[in-house]
């Protein structure tokens, strides 16, 4: 019995397993292989990477998607795209302080009651291109642009995840319908079966997105110099999404490495105790 049992059970592990290139294919693409200097239990963020990732998020993203967790000040942190060791408040900081300059907030006048704009400051928060969603999705055909804020984690797979979607677009195949205003990018969550007129055994990966191909080669000057390839941007900008999901990552890892180092000596210590206080006694 435990016999046919075992024969059962591994008939429907291999029926499984051949059933799941068939499941596969309705899905995305794993997200492109690429390797990030953060990566690691010692990584740390590239700053001039990071710094020409805001370029291309303040010169192209910024249009539509929102980066609300993030404040200005936020951007002269240690870690961050324009720390500096002359400026340990980054409020202080006169790149963050120019960058917010470029940018205007809502606000209230506290003599009259009315609504106005002003100058950003340092503590602000990096504002909206819309007023509200209604706004947004009237300015990209009833699509919400998402905000950008924590996207890098709340994707699977990361800032990779990003990198694939913005280098990832194709032609799409022929037998598969493209509604107006659509996409086909093969690293795009979706199921394409049902605008697919071809074989239903060869649906081809990924889904639609409402958001054009937004990169192309030279579109964003680099201060540094690096060639501006469609590559290097969509790396440059993952990268800094990722920075801005996480700002803390490198005083995470420096402070996970203490614990692991203090925890190690205190085992070691505890050894020995434990060897002195019962080194007469019989066990």
């Amino acid at each position: 019995m435990l016999r046919k049992l075992s024969v059962i059970a591994a008939v429907g592990l291999l029926t499984v397993g051949a059933a799941a290139p068939a499941l596969a294919q309705h899905g995305a693409l794993e997200p492109k292989d690429v390797h990030w200097s953060f990566e690691g239990p010692f990584g740390k963020f590239d700053q001039a990477q990071l710094q020409r990732g805001y370029k291309v998020y303040r010169e192209v993203c910024s249009a539509c998607h929102s980066l609300k967790l993030v404040s200005f000040r936020n951007l002269g942190d240690k870690g961050g795209p324009f720390y500096s060791e002359k400026y340990p408040n980054s409020n202080d900081n006169p790149y963050v302080k120019a960058i917010a300059k470029d940018y205007e907030v809502a606000d209230i006048d506290s003599e009259t009651g009315d609504a106005i704009k002003r100058p950003a400051t340092a503590a602000d928060r990096i504002p909206s291109p819309y007023a509200n969603e209604a706004a947004a999705r009237a300015g990209n055909g009833g699509a919400l642009p998402p905000d950008m804020s924590l996207l890098a984690k709340a994707r699977e797979g990361g800032p990779a995840h990003i990198y694939s979607i913005v280098t990832g677009y194709k032609d799409p195949p022929k037998g598969l319908k493209v509604g107006p205003g659509q996409h086909y990018n093969p690293y795009m969550a979706g199921d394409l079966s049902s605008y697919w007129s071809g074989s239903k055994e060869h649906v081809p990966p990924g889904g639609f997105i409402a958001m054009p191909p937004p990169l192309k080669d030279g579109l964003v000057s680099f201060d540094d110099g690096t060639k501006s390839t469609i590559d290097q941007q969509a790396k440059d900008v993952a990268a800094f999404l990722m920075w801005a999901a996480e700002p803390k990552l490198e005083e995470r890892k420096q402070t996970g490495f203490a614990v692991l180092i203090y925890l190690l000596l205190l085992s070691g210590l505890l050894y020995a105790s434990y060897k002195t206080v019962w080194r007469n006694e019989s066990h």
